[in-house]
């Protein structure tokens, strides 16, 4: 009967650890350290917000679904930058930065924009040729998620409210 009993119980540990290297989150894929060249003229390295959430927004300023977002993403700013929230808007190539900074003055972006002038970033990030793309990074430099299209606003609030430190106001 105690040979029974361990057998069971080996058994079940094994089903466990077998279970749990199945169904365990997959590691995240580190986001490539890029080069930024800003749209104000500085130059940052991606790793710089190391510590805390970071959004991509692969955009063109020709991309209707990226000038309808943009509202979305001022407002995700603005609710979230204090808490530790970065978003970089990341001008394609082809985008001549002219029009990409009358598009941002025009629209008032309160987020950083990045110039992709030689294409990099978009090549790093698995070649990126679709706007938008939105690619989120978690606080450890881990890509949570990159996604083509017209973003679930609701769903990416709780992605990212899920990276942010609790509130310590309390």
């Amino acid at each position: 009967m105690r040979k029974e009993w361990l057998a069971g119980l080996i058994a079940l540990v094994i089903v466990g650890l077998v279970g749990y290297v199945w169904l365990a989150p997959p590691a995240r894929e580190p986001a490539p350290n890029v080069d930024l060249k800003m749209l104000d003229g500085g130059q940052e390295e991606l790793a710089r917000y190391r510590g805390e959430p970071v959004m991509l927004v692969f955009w063109a300023t020709t991309c209707p679904t990226c000038i309808d977002e943009m509202p979305e993403f001022i407002a995700l700013h603005e609710d979230m930058a204090d808490e530790g929230l970065n978003i970089v808007g990341v001008a394609m190539a082809y985008d001549p930065p002219e029009r990409v900074a009358a598009l941002v003055e025009r629209k008032q972006l309160p987020y950083e924009i990045a110039l992709d002038e030689g294409g990099e970033i978009a090549t790093a990030f698995n070649e990126v040729r679709l706007t938008p793309t939105t690619v989120l990074i978690d606080p450890d430099g881990g890509v949570v998620w990159q996604r083509i299209g017209h973003l679930d606003f609701p769903a990416v609030r709780e992605d990212i409210q899920s990276m942010l430190p609790e509130d310590q106001s309390a």
